[in-house]
């Protein structure tokens, strides 16, 4: 019989403590320097193997730690209270490249990209989203992929593309039989270096994450050899739907790290700023605050991590991520909020962490399903109970 623990084992203790004192020393002490140049630190992510983080559940065999998914976001979470922008970058190569690849892959894809993948000097992308499809995937889907000979012609483009200009191989969703609705999706692995006609734009000039790299990609008569397809042909928009659960998992990890690491600034900031003769945090007004996001992101992380707790387990996990991500990310919002009011117009500035992780923390209720959209998922699931 499964029962209810809240407790850490020690070995994911042990671990937590080594990825707190990796990111305080490697990444915490360069975020805004990766926010204001827009690069990642390949210093940092060169030594990440050591700590499974290029590879979190990828196979020991493969250059991976293959850790449970409570690890994964514990991993997630210090990455998120660190530096925004790299957490982003490592949540998109682990959940959305090397896990399709782990779940799906022949031996041979394997073999092929989960060494380089795992070795800390490239990052993985997924591309789903196109200009006219973000939430709508199953009906706005343009990018098609036909046989010719023995080779898969793709043409179309995808938009808001994480880690591309970093990726040795690309997951590219493509319409490969336009009459067969959610079962005419495929995936198709796609190598930027070893192809003709894939154009990786430059990177969008966002508001925040700006380490990590967003671009748009064009494909124009792409070939890739037929044995580039990943998993089953006609199972693309299910592997999707696959691995965007996970994928809310990683999410909600990382907003919750965000929230930590704005709610730690705010704490801090409230015990040396004095006002009317005593530190801010001894006014009730101050204190709401602080014991609102207290509690919020205590919650926060236990939906995560019981989200993760069920994944691990083989129970259903669809809804409980999406609940999960839903809280974190908003959570996330209001306490980085809240943490800039406490910094009265400091908080406004590039001086003081809280600006940025603000910015970090808008894309949250966007990327990986919208709170709308999971709004709806975790009705739809709430329904059908019912039924």
């Amino acid at each position: 019989m499964d029962t209810m623990d809240f407790e850490l084992t020690e070995e994911q203790r042990m671990y937590q403590r080594a990825l707190r004192d990796f990111c305080e020393a490697e990444l915490k002490p360069y975020a805004a320097e990766v926010d204001e140049s827009g690069e990642l630190r390949w210093e940092a992510i060169n030594k990440m193997p050591q700590l499974g983080l290029t590879g979190l559940q990828v196979p020991e065999e493969y250059g991976g730690a293959d850790l449970d998914t409570i690890s994964l976001a514990i991993a997630m979470e210090e990455l998120g209270r660190a530096c925004g922008s790299t957490a982003l970058s490592l949540a998109a190569h682990n959940g959305l490249c090397c896990g399709p690849i782990v779940r799906w892959g022949t031996d041979a894809q394997k073999e092929r990209y989960l060494p380089q993948l795992t070795s800390g000097k490239v990052l993985g992308s997924l591309a789903l989203t196109e200009p006219g499809a973000g939430s709508d995937l199953a009906n706005s889907v343009q990018t098609s992929a036909v046989k010719e000979g023995d080779s898969w012609i793709i043409d179309g483009a995808k938009a808001w593309i994480t880690n591309p200009k970093y990726a040795p191989v690309i997951i590219t969703l493509v319409r490969t039989d336009k009459q067969a609705g959610t079962k005419g999706f495929s995936m198709l692995l796609v190598e930027p270096e070893h192809v003709e006609g894939l154009e990786i734009h430059h990177p969008e000039k966002k508001m925040g994450l700006k380490g990590s790299p967003t671009q748009m990609l064009s494909y124009d008569e792409v070939r890739v050899p037929l044995d580039a397809l990943l998993g089953e042909e006609g199972q693309g928009f299910y592997q999707t739907m696959q691995t965007l659960d996970g994928g809310r998992i990683s999410i909600g990890a990382l907003s919750v790290g965000l929230a930590q690491a704005a709610f730690e600034a705010g704490v801090q900031y409230a015990k040396q700023r004095r006002t009317f003769g005593k530190p801010i945090a001894d006014h009730q007004a101050i204190q709401w605050m602080i014991a609102d996001a207290a509690t919020e992101i205590d919650a926060a992380r236990l939906m995560v991590y019981r989200a993760a707790w069920l994944r691990d387990h083989e129970k259903p996990f669809s809804k409980q991520a999406a609940m999960a991500k839903l809280m974190a990310s908003e959570v996330a919002e209001r306490v980085a909020r809240n943490a800039i009011q406490i910094h009265g117009g400091y908080g406004y500035s590039r001086e003081f962490p809280v600006e940025r992780i603000y910015r970090d923390t808008r894309l949250m209720t966007i990327g990986e399903g919208t709170s709308e959209i999971l709004r709806l998922v975790i009705a739809r699931r709430t329904l059908e109970a019912f039924d």
